[in-house]
């Protein structure tokens, strides 16, 4: 099968860098598919999870946060705030994360701290989500 160049950078490492098949990412639109020679494009990435299908057929399966994704030429970059492998993900940190969240909601916030709160607890969630279905 064709592949294309891929890099993974996240705010503190670079998560992945090789070839890859496939890509599928969340955007705000939804979750999007890229395979080799896709269509050159810029698109805004959301809190999610990622899955990247190796030349070999294995498959990297990770939590990302807001970012952005380029395709120039087959070659691929996804830049996101964290990514993170599921055995990475601190389940017990994230449970926390989401139980201070949900108090910080119950209590009366500005609106830019309600719209933080939200994040953390989205952020949170989604960690716990993708610990646990990959697991």
């Amino acid at each position: 099968m064709n592949t294309f160049y891929l890099k993974v950078i996240a705010a503190d490492r670079i998560f992945h860098n090789g070839r890859c098949e496939s890509l599928i990412l969340p955007t705000l639109d939804g979750m999007v598919g890229v395979l080799a020679n896709h269509e050159n494009m810029v698109i805004a990435v959301v809190e999610g999870d990622i899955k990247i299908r190796m030349e070999d057929g294995n498959e990297i399966n990770a939590v990302v946060g807001l970012g952005f994704f380029e395709m120039v030429n087959n070659r691929a970059r996804l830049l996101v705030q964290t990514a993170e492998k599921p055995e990475e993900i601190d389940i017990r940190r994230a449970q926390e994360a989401q139980e201070r969240a949900q108090e910080r909601l119950r209590q009366q916030q500005s609106i830019r701290e309600h719209y933080h709160t939200q994040a953390t607890l989205s952020r949170a969630m989604n960690r716990l989500k993708v610990s646990r279905k990959y697991k």
